[in-house]
């Protein structure tokens, strides 16, 4: 394995963040205290617990995930897009590197730069309510494999994406509804019975149980589902990356 080539791409990914600090770290605490202030004031004046859990504390994984995603999914799509936007693709293409060195390259960054955002807009949480994680160890696993999951689908967006018109679609019409549909501001135990069935067929709403869990000992789904759904979504975008490489499919032409 080529690490000298992993680090480069590693390391001018990362600088790219750290030259944007308004955009990438405090944009993300102003939105969290925007949510806080809508949601676990006013909302939360009328819905005070939700399973024994304080309203302003039960939104918290939710935030987290919404951020999370969002963030996992621009940075890795942005971040392969731009090469191929500007023809370096090509430069990169033709390095002695293999399709696996390239990715973990691209998603090593973009999901330790979801990380720290995520970390952060936990920290920006305790600023409006008292949030205890009964799970530790697997809340930070549950966060790590939910940042390299979307940012792995992040990279194949970046790849599909021939505009930025296309890069910004799916995150805002597809992934963003999901998260909100699937629980993050509320249980799905608090929905009539047709839509608790519907919400699940929502993938990330097995995300979002898992996670919960890993704060509340709560989930509205088993565990181990919510573990399955997120090692199945992260296989399927490892295949999708290894066929494209393999194919060309837009990277070459």
């Amino acid at each position: 394995m080529n690490i000298e080539a992993i680090k480069s791409i590693y390391i001018y990914e990362m600088r790219r963040f750290t030259r944007t600090p308004l955009q990438s770290l405090i944009s993300p605490v102003i939105s969290t205290s925007l949510y806080f202030v809508v949601f676990g004031a006013a909302i939360g004046s009328r819905i005070t617990q939700v399973e024994g859990v304080s309203y302003g504390a039960f939104i918290v994984p939710g935030l987290i995930m919404l951020s999370v995603m969002t963030q996992s999914t621009s940075n890795a799509s942005f971040g392969i897009y731009f090469p191929k936007f500007v023809g370096t693709i090509y430069e990169i293409l033709s390095a002695p590197l293999d399709f696996f060195e390239i990715t973990v390259g691209y998603v090593g960054a973009a999901a330790t730069k979801a990380l720290i955002i995520g970390l952060i807009i936990f920290g920006t949480a305790h600023l409006f309510v008292e949030v205890h994680v009964a799970h530790p160890i697997a809340m930070i696993a549950f966060l790590l494999m939910t940042c390299l999951s979307f940012s792995l689908l992040g990279f194949i967006i970046g790849i599909w994406a021939r505009n930025f018109e296309q890069l910004q679609m799916i995150p805002l019409l597809i992934i963003t509804p999901l998260v909100f549909l699937g629980g993050s501001f509320y249980s799905t135990t608090m929905l009539p019975p047709f839509w608790q069935a519907v919400t699940l067929f929502n993938p990330v709403h097995y995300l979002i149980s898992g996670f919960r869990w890993a704060f509340f000992d709560m989930a509205d789904v088993p565990v181990g589902l919510s573990l399955m759904a997120i090692a199945l979504f992260m296989g399927l975008c490892l295949g999708a990356i290894w066929w494209i490489f393999r194919t060309g499919w837009r990277i070459r032409s």
